[in-house]
């Protein structure tokens, strides 16, 4: 009994290790493509997820840069808003400020002095003061460039002695609120002064000979 025993038992010893180099050998065909089908599919849901987050950054940026362009706008529109809140009152009062000069100049040309002409002049000062603070200033016309940015032109005059275009004569002054023109000055204009020559005497005669005929 105990040599069957051994007989065996380096048959068996065999076959362990024939099952065991088996199980490390490779893997067969199928089972090798379908590891690496795995392995591409993983490579492209990792790669798909890459995308995915940048595109997502890209929003994210954008977005962030939207938002402060907003801020930015909003913060502008609320300067602006508040810079000019008094535009309106202040165009009210140029009327005043006009029949206050008007007063000064008719009372220079008809010879007024005293007290009363020195408190119009000082009223007048005062409101240039007063207005000046809230950043309102005049424009400049008389001698100038006719700019219709800043400039109402009333009229035109030929003129020898300046150049076309040139503002000659102030009716009415013009301001600014701060860099927005609150009135455009009313102004008159140079313009080139047109040549009229008479006709010649072959013209008259002419004209003339064919009345007679």
């Amino acid at each position: 009994m105990s040599s069957f025993s051994e007989d065996r038992s380096p048959s068996s010893t065999c076959d362990n290790n024939q099952e065991g180099s088996t199980s490390e050998s490779d893997l067969s065909p199928d089972e090798a493509s379908g590891s690496t089908i795995e392995e591409v599919q993983e490579q492209n849901q990792e790669q798909q997820a890459q995308e995915e987050l940048q595109i997502c950054q890209d929003k994210y940026m954008r977005l962030a840069a939207e938002f402060e362009n907003y801020k930015r706008r909003a913060q502008r529109d609320q300067m602006d808003a508040i810079r000019y809140a008094n535009e309106s009152l202040l165009k009210n009062l140029l009327s005043t400020i006009d029949n206050l000069e008007r007063a000064i100049k008719c009372g220079k040309d008809a010879g007024t002095s005293g007290p009363l002409m020195e408190g119009v002049e000082l009223t007048h000062k005062q409101f240039l003061e007063t207005v000046g603070k809230l950043g309102v200033r005049q424009v400049s016309s008389e001698g100038s460039l006719f700019d219709p940015t800043m400039h109402q032109a009333v009229a035109q005059v030929e003129s020898e002695t300046v150049a076309p275009n040139t503002v000659v004569e102030e009716f009415q002054k013009g301001y600014f609120l701060h860099d927005r023109i609150l009135r455009p000055a009313m102004v008159t204009v140079a313009k080139e002064k047109c040549d009229q020559t008479e006709p010649s005497s072959a013209q008259n005669g002419g004209e003339e000979g064919g009345i007679d005929a």
